[in-house]
């Protein structure tokens, strides 16, 4: 009829069916608190000036990440 072995490497059995048979875990997830959390991050994003945004880089894994974000706080406060 079905394979065992077959269902039981069937992501979607493995993951997904017992999150639908677990009604204990919905409760512990608000979607409406996080959709007021999205809401609220969203409005906080309209606020921020991106025209003085600046992007700065981080230092490469060979180098001094000390070092390198004092250079980088000297830079700054040059200019």
């Amino acid at each position: 009829m079905f394979n065992l072995k077959a269902l039981q490497k069937n992501k979607t059995v493995k993951y997904g069916v017992p999150m639908l048979l677990d009604p204990s875990l919905e409760a512990k997830v608000n979607l409406e608190k996080q959709s007021v959390m999205l809401e609220e991050e969203y409005e906080k994003m309209k606020q921020v000036n991106l025209d003085q945004w600046k992007n700065i880089r981080g230092p490469r894994p060979w180098e001094d990440s000390k070092e390198y974000q004092e250079q980088q706080r000297t830079r700054q406060n040059k200019e």
